[in-house]
C-alpha cells in the first residue's frame, strides 16, 4: 500500500499547532513590527495634512499628540522601530556574514538590548527631567 499524506487541516489550525522555535517568533515579531510601521506611516501622513489648514490647527495638533496617551503610544512606536530595526540587522548578519551558527545568541542579544533601550527611552520620557529636555528642543 502506498503512502497517502493527510490533507491539509486547514491554516489557522496548522499554524496554532506548529510548534514555533525562537526564529519562528522572531519572523512573526518582524512582520507584525512592519505592519504596525506601515499603519503608523499612513496615521503620520494623515496626521500632517492639518499644515494645509493653517499654523492654528496645526498647534492644536500638536497639543493633542502631547497628552500622556500619545506618549504611550509613541513609546510604543519607540518598541516598535527598534524590535524591527535590530532584527533587521540580525537577519542581515544571519544571512551575509554566516550567523547562522548563532542566530539564537544574536537574538538574544536583540531582545536584551532592545528591553534595555526601551526602558531607557522610557525613563527619559516619562521622568520630570526627560520631559524637561524634550521641552527645550521646543
Amino acid at each position: 500500500m502506498a503512502y497517502q499524506p493527510k490533507p491539509p487541516a486547514g491554516w489557522i489550525k496548522t499554524n496554532f499547532t506548529y510548534y514555533k522555535h525562537s526564529g519562528s517568533w522572531a519572523w512573526i515579531l518582524h512582520r507584525i513590527t512592519g505592519l504596525g510601521l506601515t499603519a503608523y506611516i499612513y496615521v503620520h501622513i494623515y496626521a500632517l495634512t492639518s499644515l494645509t489648514q493653517g499654523p492654528k490647527a496645526f498647534d492644536d495638533e500638536m497639543k493633542l499628540f502631547s497628552t500622556p496617551v500619545f506618549k504611550v503610544l509613541e513609546w510604543l512606536l519607540f518598541s516598535l522601530v527598534l524590535y524591527h530595526a535590530f532584527n533587521g540587522v540580525r537577519i542581515v548578519l544571519v544571512d551575509w556574514a554566516n550567523g547562522a551558527r548563532y542566530h539564537k545568541k544574536i537574538l538574544t542579544v536583540v531582545y536584551g538590548l532592545g528591553v534595555i533601550l526601551f526602558i531607557g527611552m522610557g525613563i527619559l520620557m516619562f521622568s520630570a527631567h526627560g520631559s524637561s529636555i524634550v521641552a527645550s528642543t521646543k
